[in-house]
């Protein structure tokens, strides 16, 4: 008995694992397409200045307690860029579409 409820859901993992092999992966397409990206530390006036006004700016989040600081986002074509106190501290590549698997967009 316990072997055919085990049996069960390996099956069903591995008629799942076909379906994901043909999608195109976001971290496949980072690694061939090398972008030129903000660097960790920039300040939000040199990531302006060299990548323009970003296509939106969203709103912030955090703040809400000291230790929790104010997190600001710009949103470019290929990616996001995540700024604490006008620096940057992370940029997150963007999907190219629907059909590639990646980061899901951000909270607006």
């Amino acid at each position: 008995m316990n072997r055919r409820l085990f049996a069960v859901p390996m099956f069903a993992l591995l008629c799942c694992a076909g379906v994901a092999s043909a999608e195109t992966l976001l971290i496949e397409r980072v690694q061939e397409e090398p972008a030129a990206l903000p660097a960790r530390g920039q300040t939000a006036a040199a990531v302006e200045a060299r990548f323009g006004a970003p296509q939106q700016r969203l709103e912030p989040r955090g703040g809400q307690k000291r230790q929790w600081p104010v997190i600001n986002r710009w949103v470019y074509p290929a990616f996001t860029v995540y700024f604490e106190k006008s620096r940057v501290i992370d940029v997150v590549a963007n999907q190219a579409g629907p059909e590639e698997i990646g980061p899901k967009p951000p909270i607006r």
